[in-house]
This record gives C-alpha cells, sequence and structure tokens, in this order.
C-alpha cells in the first residue's frame, strides 16, 4: 500500500516534491525494516547506555515528521484538531512531546529511565499509524505550499535525511543488543597492512563547506564555502585495520599513559577500557560483534573506535589525525588544482565506489572499491566507515542556523563534539556529498567510525 496517495491536490505538486515524497516513502520502509529486524521483546532495552530505548526511536521519527510538516502556513501545529476524539487528541499530544527530542548526554551523565516508564508497544504502533495517515492527508493537500516562508521541498529534504541518519543510530544500536550471537562460519583474516602505506598530497587549497546551489538541500553547519590553504602532508592510503589496532594493543597502547590525553586517560581508566568495543575476547581469540553473530577476527577490514583511542594509537605510531581541510583535500582534490564531486570523480555514487546504502551490514576490506579512490590514491574515503579527524565541530564563518530547527548544529558547537567525514556501510547515499559534516563526543566508541593518520 503506498504511504501517499495522489489526489486532485496532489495533482498540483511540483515534480520535485513528488519525487521527495517517494524518496521519504523509501526512507520509512528503510526504518521500517530495521524495525522488524528487532524482537519485541527488545524495544524496551537500552543497547547503549548513553541513548535512549529502542521504543523511543520507533516513535521518533513519527514525531520528529508531525512535528516538521503538519502545520499550517503560519507554522502553527495542525495535529491538534486532528478528527479524534478529545481524549484521543490529548494521547497524541504527550506522545508528540515524548518522543520529540533524542539525547545526547555528557560523559558520566546517562538517562534514569526504566522501561515502564515508556508506552506499550501496541500504544506506540498506533501513534505511528495515526501519524502517518495524518501527514498522508496533510502533505497532499499542502503540496507547493511554504510553513513560515520555508519551502515544502525544504522540510521534506530535512524529515528525509533526519531518517536516513536515525536508520545509522538504528544500525549500530541494534549491533549491541543483548541476543544470542553464534559465531560465523568463516575464516578469521590476519592479512597485514603497514603504517608506512600513505600518499603524499601536495600543498594546495581545499574547499570546505557548500554554497546555496551546490545541492538541494545542506544542513547549515555545511555553510559557507570557503577556501583553505595547505602545506604538504601525508595521509594513510588506508583507514588503519583491526590489525594494525591489534599491535597497539599488543604492545600495551591502552596502558601507555604518554599516547593519551589527560581527559581520555581518565575516561579510558574511568572505563577500564582494553579494546574496542565492538572486540569480544573469547578462549584467547579476538572476535567481532554483528548484529546476529560474532565473526572471527577480520584484520583487514577498518577498525571502529572513539576518537579518543584513534588519537592514542596516531601518536603511539608517530603521527596525528588529519584536520577536516586535510581530509577534504586528499579525498577531493584534483591534481589539476580542481576538485571533485565525489573522490573518484564526479560520476554518482556506485556499487563500484564504495561500501554505503545499507548494501550490506559489516565492513569490507580496507582496500576494496579500488575504483573509488582519490586522485591521490586514497582508498575507500566514501563509505565503510565515517572517519574522525582532529577537528572541533564549529561554525563556518558566516554560519545562520536554519529557523525551523535552529538548534540542529548550534546545540553541538560546544567544544565538546569532533568532525568525522565519509560515511559508513549505513550511510545512505544522499548523505554522501563532499560538505557533509557528522560530529560525535571523542569518549563515544559505538558508532561506525575508524580512522586514518597524517604526518606533517
Amino acid at each position: 500500500m503506498p504511504l501517499f496517495k495522489l489526489n486532485q491536490a496532489a495533482l498540483l505538486c511540483e515534480a520535485d516534491e513528488f519525487a521527495l515524497l517517494n524518496e521519504l516513502a523509501q526512507a520509512r520502509s528503510r526504518t521500517d525494516r530495521l524495525f522488524e529486524l528487532v524482537p519485541r521483546s527488545l524495544f524496551y532495552e537500552r543497547p547503549i547506555r548513553e541513548r535512549h530505548r529502542l521504543a523511543f526511536y520507533l516513535g521518533h521519527l513519527e514525531a520528529f515528521d508531525v512535528n516538521l510538516l503538519l502545520r499550517d502556513s503560519a507554522g502553527q501545529p495542525l495535529h491538534n484538531s486532528v478528527k479524534n476524539s478529545g481524549a484521543r487528541r490529548e494521547q497524541m499530544r504527550k506522545l508528540h512531546g515524548l518522543f520529540a527530542f533524542g539525547i545526547d548526554p555528557v560523559d558520566g551523565i546517562f538517562p534514569s529511565d526504566a522501561a515502564q516508564d515508556w508506552p506499550a508497544l501496541t500504544e506506540i504502533q498506533r501513534y505511528v499509524q495515526d501519524a502517518r495517515q495524518q501527514l498522508g492527508r496533510h502533505l497532499m493537500d499542502a503540496a507547493g505550499r511554504t510553513i513560515n516562508a520555508v519551502p515544502m521541498a525544504t522540510l521534506l529534504h530535512v524529515a528525509i535525511e533526519h531518517r536516513l541518519m536515525h536508520a545509522e543510530t538504528l544500525a549500530y544500536l541494534m549491533n549491541r543488543l543483548p541476543l544470542s550471537k553464534p559465531a560465523r562460519l568463516v575464516a578469521a583474516c590476519h592479512r597485514e597492512f603497514s603504517d608506512d602505506d600513505m600518499a603524499l598530497i601536495p600543498a594546495g587549497m581545499t574547499m570546505l563547506g557548500t554554497r546555496s546551489h551546490d545541492y538541494s538541500y545542506a544542513w547549515d553547519n555545511e555553510y559557507d564555502a570557503h577556501q583553505v590553504k595547505l602545506a604538504e602532508f601525508a595521509i594513510d592510503r588506508h583507514m588503519v585495520t583491526n590489525g594494525q589496532f591489534l599491535r597497539f594493543i599488543e604492545d600495551g597502547g591502552y596502558t601507555h599513559r604518554r599516547c593519551w590525553t589527560n581527559d581520555d586517560w581518565q575516561w579510558r581508566e574511568s572505563q577500564q577500557l582494553f579494546h574496542p568495543a565492538s572486540w569480544q575476547l573469547l578462549e584467547g581469540e579476538w572476535y567481532l560483534s554483528s548484529l546476529y553473530d560474532v565473526i572471527p577476527f577480520q584484520g583487514d577490514w577498518p577498525v571502529y573506535v572513539s576518537h579518543a583511542e584513534a588519537t592514542a594509537y596516531a601518536k603511539w605510531c608517530g603521527k596525528e589525525l588529519p584536520t577536516e581541510a586535510q581530509w577534504q583535500r586528499a579525498g577531493y582534490a584534483a591534481e589539476d588544482a580542481s576538485e571533485r564531486a565525489y573522490p573518484w570523480g564526479d560520476q554518482a555514487p556506485g556499487n563500484q565506489h564504495g561500501n554505503f546504502n545499507f548494501k550490506q551490514w559489516d565492513p569490507l576490506p580496507v582496500d576494496a572499491h579500488p575504483a573509488g579512490a582519490s586522485a591521490f590514491g586514497v582508498m575507500n574515503m566514501v563509505g565503510n566507515g565515517w572517519e574522525w579527524t582532529a577537528s572541533v565541530f564549529a561554525p563556518f564563518a558566516g554560519f545562520k542556523p536554519a529557523a525551523f530547527y535552529p538548534g540542529y548544529s548550534a546545540d553541538f558547537f560546544d567544544g565538546q563534539h569532533f568532525v568525522l567525514k565519509g560515511g559508513s556501510a549505513h550511510t545512505a547515499t544522499r548523505l554522501l556529498r563532499r560538505s557533509f559534516r557528522n560530529w560525535f563526543q571523542p569518549h563515544y566508541p559505538y558508532v561506525c567510525a575508524g580512522f586514518r593518520c597524517v604526518s606533517n
């Protein structure tokens, strides 16, 4: 059954809005499929203590869409006038509030709610169904309109990208579910990669940010485009692998105080951390945890770690994490001083270019997809794992928060988040644009994020 039914009013809608409605429907299908993978008994689990229980996300995606899209032309909410009983309207209002906002707690502060504090799963599912019905009627009638001077097409872009970003969140939350996970019947891989395999990036300019005409939509933190001048540097040709990181562990890297900043060392000590969050030591052998199984050690996959662990590794091997500008130049500069839309050129992302868009659940070897290499031979800079940079998430000059979502970026310009670039196996194609910026706190080890190092 289609999520949006055409009617006479909808015929007034511009073609791009029809395309966006279809894209929103596809994004819904993606998150619906992810929720279907979760056993009903686990919706009230909190797989990661810094995040909400999974039941929250089931309701949050619809609450966000309702609060963003279900408004009249003056921006006033319409969901209070839905054709339900007074009691049902009040219940819908409460659920909108309950599911409205996610959380990003700082170190040592975690949510304290109990499973019984949340509505029953059947109630949340009914809320989702009601919200979609209301949205479906309203969106087709609101074709071509603006809300507080914001075109409906812009708001649809926001709804689509918000949902696709949460699909990534769901993926790494689900990897942490307390499932009984048998070992996968594949061989361990111990293929070696060298810390000395680096690409030389000549001095030159790179562009950070985007211009208003570059993309149909970009978030406020992506503006404005500006040039950054860089000296020559060398960057790892591949992301740091599990195998390389294992050498750091075996050398006592987690106990070398010199490798860690004061804050990072205090965090590592408090957590008694001695290996990446997704690694398990079983009968003396290392394994990697995935969704439904435990995988024998894959030494040629990118290692997924926190910013603190990546920084410690870089110092251990005498290097540093790249700045956002260095990462951008290594990935997008061309040898003729021009810049590419993607590391491999201007061709739209395809299966040959990298591991993204949920083509598979797990990462691939760091030297997979040679067709996706940058002009300087740097591999897999898009997909297969987000990449930490040394740059604190901060606004570019001239930053203006989006009026319809003022806190999206500004709430995180706090000096406690670092920029990540690239994308993971779960990153949607539309989020692979060169200006897209991700960000997380330095002690958050659960996202599918790795790194590569630079020598200056």
